[in-house]
């Protein structure tokens, strides 16, 4: 029968995981400062490459600001990890600081919609995050009342304390909302806070700026929201490899001295630009191939751990990813990743994934659905950022597919789905002629 650790023995564990924790430390001899590797941490403006248009678009937009003027609403668009929220939060850093300068009561309240849910539960959060700002408490319950009462303490604590309030709403396309409504939750939500300043609820000036990686968002707002929205747009585009590498620079005393080899940053930039031009993905990698670097006891970060480090975000990324999707959705996704394979430009026609899938749940003995169904379920599957999707014409009597276009690599995500058990099942050379017969048609 197992007894409880003495005194002795417990001291002596203590001792050696301390041990063990040091040890580490004095390993961890590459990477010196690692909060300039997290991609969303907010860096000196010295730091800020690539970026010049849209951070001269965007202090144009909002300089008014210091002049207790209410600045326009602004729609920020682009790919992820182009520095849209990076520029709008530093520029609005400042603007605040002389907003103080000036006895101005500007504030700036930002919410990600990613995980919110519904129109009342962005108002709600909404009012926190102001009740927060100004160091008081929301008045109003989370549940149980009509979203007008939450409209109305969110109207309360802006007139209170601020003469102008900024609204950062980011990843606005990902605030759906009840499928069962006329439009979109996000479209209401512009359309009542674009609105308020011509209410008589509201005395405080309110700007609101939409931040999307979701260029036909706009297409889903209703037209009351459009007529009262109104922004100025500002595009962002992928990073290239040349930017990639300035911003990869910018933070290279993140690492201590002659700690990265030459090729180091431009490797991670080059890895980067190939997919997506993502800064994040960019920095994601330094860190991990200076962790990486690290664990093995290098005395430097060499091209080898970038090479390690790509496919551990690659497939890391797409593990996430894939662990919370339905079954089907993987499916399909592992259908058309196949496909994308074999042609080797990491695209796959509608048509040719469906028919692939049409064998995938035949081999799995599994539900099978209709084309159209399949097409929705990889349009689903885009607001992963795993594919892309573009229409396309087969000629003037021919019709028009769909071609998903894969940001990573299809191979990364084919051994990834391979995790599920079902999957791993399917016959890698079965399925590769199969996939072959159908390009060949």
């Amino acid at each position: 029968m197992p007894t409880d650790p003495g005194p002795e023995e417990t001291s002596e564990s203590t001792g050696s995981i301390k041990d063990l924790i040091l040890e580490q430390e004095e390993a961890a001899s590459l990477i010196k400062n690692r909060s300039l590797l997290e991609p969303n941490e907010i860096v000196d403006e010295e730091r800020i490459v690539g970026r010049d248009t849209q951070l001269t678009d965007i202090t144009q937009h909002l300089r008014v600001a210091i002049s207790n003027e209410r600045p326009p609403n602004l729609l920020l668009y682009g790919p992820s990890g182009t520095g849209k929220s990076l520029i709008i939060n530093a520029v609005c850093e400042n603007i605040v600081e002389l907003c103080e300068s000036r006895d101005i009561r500007f504030g700036v309240i930002q919410m990600n919609c990613q995980n919110v849910g519904t129109l009342g539960a962005a108002v709600y959060e909404l009012a926190r995050k102001v009740a927060n700002d100004i160091g008081t408490t929301v008045d109003v319950p989370e549940h149980g009342v009509p979203n007008k009462k939450k409209w109305r303490e969110l109207y309360r604590l802006i007139n209170e304390h601020y003469d102008t309030v900024v609204f950062i709403l980011d990843e606005l396309d990902m605030l759906v909302g009840r499928r069962d409504k006329d439009e979109p939750a996000f479209s209401r939500l512009l359309y009542q806070l674009s609105r308020a300043g011509s209410t008589n609820e509201i005395s405080a000036q309110v700007s609101v700026t939409a931040i999307t990686n979701d260029t036909k968002m706009m297409e889903s707002v209703g037209s009351r929201a459009l007529s009262s929205f109104t922004p100025e747009d500002v595009h962002f585009s992928d990073y290239d490899a040349n930017q990639l590498r300035e911003i990869l620079r910018a933070r290279e005393d993140a690492f201590h001295e002659n700690a990265l080899s030459d090729d180091v940053i431009p490797l991670a930039a080059a890895f980067a630009a190939q997919t997506n031009g993502d800064a994040r993905k960019a920095i994601d990698l330094m860190r991990t191939a200076g962790s990486i670097g690290e664990k093995t006891g290098a005395d430097e970060v060499r091209e080898e751990h970038v090479r390690e480090a790509q496919d551990k975000v690659e497939k890391n990324r797409v593990l996430e990813v894939t662990r919370g999707i339905s079954t089907q959705k993987k499916l399909c996704l592992f259908a058309t990743a196949a496909v994308a394979c074999e042609t080797g430009t990491g695209a796959a026609k509608s048509p040719h994934g469906y028919r692939v899938y049409q064998y995938l749940t035949g081999t799995l003995d599994s539900d099978q659905y209709h084309q159209e169904t399949y097409v929705n379920k990889m349009k689903e599957l885009t607001t992963y950022s795993l594919v892309e999707t573009e229409r396309k014409s087969q000629g003037p009597h021919s019709g028009s597919y769909l071609e998903f276009t894969f940001g990573e690599k299809p191979e990364t995500i084919i051994e990834t789905l391979r995790e599920d058990s079902r999957l791993d099942d399917v016959d890698d050379y079965e399925l590769r002629t199969v996939v072959k017969a159908q390009l060949n048609q």
